[in-house]
């Protein structure tokens, strides 16, 4: 990068603005996510054509958590189709936090599928012979995505275990309820441990690029998933990805997104950028509190909201093409 880039300029300039921050808390339910350095904060930009800008502790690593969610849905949809999964997981906002219990009255199903409910029946809905097996299948796919091979963090997966207990009643009581129809322990031993696959903000911003790319990854050039499965879940991420924040975060920044309680998010627009973001502080939806500013101030500078206007505002800041 040269000192003229106007995107590093930017990123540098969003980060100096809010790296003073303090504001937030750290999860504090998972043991070793209190551990994290609430210091730290990076954020990363991949192109459409695998073009990387990066800023801050854009290397640093962190848990995935529930922005794993989604590269699950996209496995789920992938096996079963659109149809067989939405038969089992809605695809409304909840209005809730994300460890709410929030099943249909009728029918029993979560309310959809970025929720803590609905993400145990969709890694339910994942094909593979063993827990195991659809483990591996979904951390291949976070793999591909990211264009380098993910590995686990084993202390904080076991600290999930030990502190599943809310997961293992909403497990137990949609079992109950009939949306979840395998063994409760075998879900919640895949669940958990794709929650704690180890990310960069680098890795978030490669694998958001993917999906705005519909499914194929700009870096490495592996299609990934079908263009249908990439949509499907940009928009259910648009409507659920942040909670119940999601209808403001549409307001202020108009891209899909989700976020994790480690302090990752990922926002993305289709051919336009994927985006990566880490900062472990947390704002009272569970949200990264740095990163949501960062988001909100990147999309009024790059005029990035998905609902604006074509010619009506432009751009102060465009990528640049090619790589």
């Amino acid at each position: 990068m040269t000192e003229l880039d106007p995107v590093a300029a930017t990123l540098d300039a969003v980060h100096r603005e809010l790296a003073p921050l303090d504001e937030g808390e750290l999860a504090g339910y998972i043991p070793p996510l209190l551990l994290a350095d609430p210091s730290r904060f990076g954020l990363a930009v991949c192109s459409p054509e695998g073009r990387l800008w990066s800023a801050g502790d854009h290397a640093e690593h962190f848990s995935i958590q529930s922005i794993s969610k989604v590269f699950a849905f996209a496995l789920a949809l992938a096996d079963r189709g659109l149809d067989a999964v939405l038969e089992r997981v809605g695809c409304e906002p909840s209005g809730e936090r994300f460890n709410a219990i929030s099943l249909e009255a009728d029918t029993g199903r979560p309310d959809n599928p970025m929720i803590n409910a609905g993400a145990i029946v969709t890694c339910s809905l994942v094909a593979g012979d063993s827990a195991a097996g659809r483990f591996g299948r979904i951390l291949s796919l976070m793999s591909a995505c990211a264009g380098r091979d993910l590995t686990v963090d084993e202390g904080v997966f076991a600290a999930e275990l030990e502190t599943a207990d809310m997961n293992r009643a909403l497990g137990y009581l949609m079992r109950s309820a009939g949306s979840l129809t395998a063994d409760v322990d075998e879900t919640l031993w895949v669940y958990l441990r794709q929650c704690a696959v180890l990310v960069t903000a680098d890795d978030l911003a490669v694998m958001a690029a993917t999906l705005a790319c519909g499914g194929v990854n700009p870096v490495t050039g592996v299609r990934t998933m079908s263009s249908d499965v990439a949509r499907h879940v940009l928009t259910v991420m648009a409507t659920c990805g942040m909670y119940d924040a999601s209808g403001e975060w549409m307001l202020r920044v108009g891209s899909p997104a989700k976020s994790g309680v480690a302090g990752g998010v990922i926002t993305a627009s289709p051919a336009t950028f994927g985006l990566g973001l880490y900062s472990p502080l947390l704002d009272a939806q569970g949200n990264s509190l740095r990163s949501v500013r960062a988001c909100e101030l990147l999309a009024e500078r790059f005029s990035w909201h998905a609902l604006a206007v074509p010619g009506e505002t432009l751009p102060s800041v465009q990528l640049p093409r090619g790589r």
